[in-house]
């Protein structure tokens, strides 16, 4: 169903008030219409050499104008709040290969993304301990990683999703490729495992046929997204694929998935789409909540308030929307815009309360909400040299900053392959720390 929307830094920081990745599909508004028309993920030695020049594009491209029909939210500031803001850049880390594509945090393990290989830094002193998928050139760039019961998942423009185990001596061994050849063995001799997915083609139902651009996870089930449109649910102890939803008409660029079980997914057709099983039905199969329209361009980025009742979506026309919860529209109406950044918004988190955006005009954007639903923007980080593709953060331990607030640490990683770490800490005007 659809909705009409109702109405004290360091050096490193610019607190005064641009994919080869590839860029989130959709990023240029030309490419909307021209998906069918866009090569699928293949072994093609021409592969990285479309992504440079996807790289060229996005940097020299603006984005579309901002949504003037959505009323801001930042009305707030700092002192409006009484409160102050650190941010310093502790390090610098970077990859063998340019591109940062996609980054990830876990026990104590920064996963960076860069062109087809994966890098895994020890969080504590920022070594590299381990590169994986480095000798599978032909898989595309690594586009997504999560983790899930002990493995970690890795998403590919080849259409493929990579499962792997970290030994005891801290390497990452293949064990798995989805969909797998059991998979495949049990469905290929029946009609029905079969979709077509152009002209003269037939693909199974169970893979995806163009490159895999998102993963998230809840508790046993992983939730991956596709340019292919299609949204797929992965279960079970050998995780096979059990359902697949066409679930847009252009290429899906952002998944997420709530603790109730609830999906989001953000495409290149504009939309925002909410997933779920109904109410009713416990074990039913995963069907359409609410279609959300209110961006004008390609959806990039998608993220969830602490407490899951506010949705914050980025776009290429340069707003980050929210989205609560409003029980007579049946789900979720917009209420505002945060704007500032210059070009599009390419990543989204929000951690602590705090939400942080990464763009195309190199910035990050640190927000904060106040009371009766108003945001502030606390400060800028400016220092990359490209535009910003993936954050990460997670709360610091004390001890690294210094003192008994840790504040959070945060990871930038933008398209010339840097990975910038943050310590951000926001206390009272009183000194008195509200991230610990």
């Amino acid at each position: 169903m659809k909705f009409r929307s109702w109405i004290s830094s360091s050096s490193s920081v610019n607190t005064a008030i641009d994919h080869p990745v590839p860029p989130p599909k959709g990023l240029f508004p030309d490419d909307a219409s021209n998906f069918s028309d866009l090569p699928s993920s293949t072994t093609s030695p021409s592969l990285f050499s479309q992504e440079t020049n996807s790289l060229s594009s996005l940097q020299s491209n603006l984005s579309l104008l901002t949504l003037p029909s959505v009323p801001s939210l930042q009305n707030l500031s700092p002192g409006t709040l009484n409160l102050a803001i650190s941010a310093r850049c502790l390090n610098s880390l970077n990859p063998r290969n340019a591109h940062v594509t996609f980054l990830a945090m876990h026990n104590n393990l920064l996963y960076a993304a860069s062109s087809n290989e994966i890098n895994v830094f020890e969080l504590t002193n920022f070594t590299l301990i381990d590169t994986f998928n480095n000798k599978d050139p032909s898989s595309g760039f690594a586009k997504s990683v999560t983790f899930l019961d002990g493995k970690i998942f890795t998403a590919h423009q080849d259409c493929k999703i990579r499962v792997w185990k970290l030994t005891p001596m801290k390497q990452h061994n293949l064990i798995a490729t989805l969909p797998t050849l059991e998979d495949r063995l049990r469905r290929f001799v029946f009609p029905s495992s079969y979709t077509n997915v152009r002209r003269h083609k037939k693909k199974m139902w169970i893979e995806h046929h163009d490159a895999v651009s998102g993963l998230a996870v809840n508790e046993n089930l992983m939730c991956s997204v596709s340019w292919d449109r299609c949204l797929k649910i992965w279960g079970g102890s050998k995780l096979r694929c059990i359902e697949s939803i066409k679930a847009h008409d252009d290429a899906i660029n952002a998944v997420v998935v709530g603790k109730d079980g609830t999906i989001f997914t953000g495409s290149a057709d504009k939309r925002i789409r909410v997933w779920g099983k109904p109410y009713a039905e416990k074990k039913g199969k995963i069907g359409l909540i609410a279609t959300l329209e209110k961006h004008k361009s390609a959806v990039n980025a998608l993220a969830l308030s602490s407490d899951e009742s506010v949705l914050f979506s980025g776009a290429c026309d340069r707003s980050i929307l929210v989205w609560e919860r409003e029980d007579s529209a049946n789900y979720m109406v917009v209420t505002g815009a945060l704007r500032g950044h210059t070009k599009a918004i390419l990543c989204l988190i929000n951690v602590s309360d705090l939400l942080f955006s990464g763009s195309a005009d190199r910035t990050v954007r640190i927000w904060t909400r106040g009371n009766q639903g108003q945001f502030c923007c606390l400060t800028v980080l400016d220092g990359h040299r490209t535009p910003v593709r993936s954050l990460v953060a997670a709360p610091a331990v004390a001890a690294e900053s210094g003192g008994a607030n840790g504040g959070v640490k945060l990871f930038s990683g933008s398209f010339d392959g840097e990975i910038k770490v943050w310590q951000i800490v926001v206390s009272s005007s009183s000194g008195s720390p509200l991230i610990s």
